[in-house]
């Protein structure tokens, strides 16, 4: 099992740009594939972007596709999601995601675990 928590939300204007991090506790963190899901008021939480436990593999949801990055540092225990040209819209809590696997490539849109979330607000 792994704890994750997140880190790195804040307040940025429109066109900015904002990387949140997940730290994950535990040394197995290799051993699972990650996401990123958001969740803004009044709305369901939905899926943001995924990476394998080797990064070589990625998935993005289509309103973040070219504008956000997600990468991994296996050394760092760590999960980033690099947010470019943000618009209001993206307004949201960011929570981090993983699940034990033993496929190295693949993505995945459910998980095991979950982090608290960061908030992340974008200024019109």
């Amino acid at each position: 099992q792994v704890q994750l928590v997140e880190s790195g939300g804040g307040l940025v204007r429109t066109g900015g740009s904002l990387r949140i991090s997940c730290a994950a506790s535990g040394r197995t963190f290799n051993r699972h594939a990650m996401g990123w899901f958001r969740q803004a008021p009044g709305k369901e939480r939905e899926f943001v972007a995924a990476i394998s436990r080797n990064g070589v593999s990625t998935g993005y949801a289509d309103s973040v596709k070219g504008r956000f990055t997600i990468s991994r540092d296996n050394a760092e225990n760590t999960v980033y999601l690099q947010m470019n040209s943000l618009i209001p819209e993206d307004t949201a809590v960011y929570l981090c995601a993983g699940r034990m696997t033993l496929n190295s490539d693949a993505v995945f849109s459910d998980y095991e675990y979950w982090g608290q979330g960061t908030q992340v607000t974008v200024s019109s």
